[in-house]
């Protein structure tokens, strides 16, 4: 059957919704996420000043701190807690009248879906992670939604062995065999996240390679593409098209990090999260709708959203408050410890809460704007909305 892709926005078609009863929002991440700090590696690589600032950093931490800055395994969490993450999820979706159905999906975690499904109000919650799949000389993101709940924890150590194991040549043909091994079983759905992104900057040509290799391989065990709410329009453009190429469908993924709901969300008339996950494998129809905060300039979004990971939040639970409780980094002797715990007196460097009040001071209104200027608007998503 024919992939058949619906796409439309909230600006343009407000009420696309009201031939709908459900609206489904996925990939979303809650305050357990791991997100990796890796990529500050990988820029100093690309980018000279980057590197010596980066070095700068590590002889100052080691100096100060007896501290080797390790990028690989530090990493920062979102702000927001998995029942505030469901709640912000489910409230966009009610504004448009609509039952919500939100599938959590942390980073090769699933313990904020089992914290949600204890809370009545959200035990119907699918079983949801972002796994982490390394695939050749690249990576990539899989939305894996709706594991059998009896499974799900069996599942997360099988990604996880996979993940942790050294790259083979048989790690391909391993990969496959788990992807068939999902795919046959008829509830689940498998998308590839931001597929052309290419996230850890092994080089665009060489990612884009390895992802038409993969898609080549995968061939039908992935049910979508993601049309990305926190990618810019000129790359969900270019998801579209691959898709054509490809034969596949698309699907929303808003990928919401920080205070911002999700930019794009799921129109469907399922009662269920497996009645949607036949609708896009089985009947393979798919309506994506753009919410209003996509049509912003994409570089303010991004602003906006790195703004919530360095604020400070007062009102949430002790220990989660301060913008450096929420990143971790390895202590002298290997254990993770929350970077506020590694502060000399429990402060910061100077020049550390210097850069964190100047990335504060960019987005207060009538200094985003002025700052998006320096970048080409790459969104303008009001002017065309031709995906496919």
């Amino acid at each position: 059957m024919q992939p058949t892709s619906h796409i439309t926005s909230n600006w343009r078609e407000p009420l696309s919704a009201a031939a709908y009863s459900t609206g489904v929002s996925l990939h979303s991440h809650t305050s357990l996420s791991e997100e990796t700090l890796s990529f500050i590696q990988a820029m100093s690589t690309r980018f000279p000043g980057v590197g010596l600032l980066q070095r700068h950093y590590e002889k100052l931490c080691l100096k100060r701190y007896n501290l080797k800055l390790d990028f690989h395994r530090a990493n920062w969490r979102p702000p927001l807690q998995p029942r505030m993450a469901y709640e912000l999820e489910a409230k966009q979706i009610r504004r448009l009248g609509l039952y919500p159905l939100v599938s959590i999906t942390d980073h090769d975690t699933i313990e904020g879906t089992l914290l949600l499904r204890a809370v009545p109000s959200s035990r119907h919650i699918p079983m949801s992670v972002e796994w982490s799949v390394p695939y050749g000389q690249t990576e990539f993101h899989l939305g894996i939604h709706n594991l059998p709940s009896g499974d799900g924890v069996e599942w997360m150590r099988r990604f996880a062995a996979f993940t942790a194991a050294p790259r083979s040549e048989d790690q391909d043909r391993e990969l496959m065999m788990l992807l068939r091994e999902l795919h046959e079983q008829p509830q689940v759905l498998i998308i590839l996240n931001h597929p052309i992104w290419d996230l850890h900057k092994v080089g665009e040509s060489l990612h884009l390679t390895e992802l038409r290799r993969f898609l080549t391989e995968a061939r039908s065990c992935i049910h979508a593409l993601e049309l990305n709410g926190l990618r810019h329009a000129q790359e969900n453009r270019a998801v579209g098209k691959l898709a054509r190429e490809t034969g596949h469908l698309l699907i929303s993924g808003g990928d919401r990090h920080g205070l911002e709901p999700n930019a794009n969300i799921n129109l469907t008339s399922a009662a269920n999260f497996t009645e949607f996950v036949e609708e896009i494998r089985v009947d393979r129809r798919s309506h994506i709708h753009f919410m209003d905060q996509y049509r912003q300039r994409w570089e303010q979004r991004i602003l906006r959203s790195t703004l919530n990971a360095v604020t400070d939040f007062p009102q949430f639970m002790s220990g989660w408050q301060r913008w450096d409780d929420r990143v971790y980094h390895p202590d002298q002797h290997g254990e993770m410890r929350q970077l506020s715990q590694l502060w000399i007196h429990g402060k910061p460097p100077a020049a550390v809460a210097a850069t964190i009040q100047l990335v504060r001071l960019g987005g207060l209104r009538g200094v985003a704007a002025p700052l998006s200027l320096a970048f080409p608007g790459v969104n303008e998503l009001e002017q065309e909305l031709e995906w496919v």
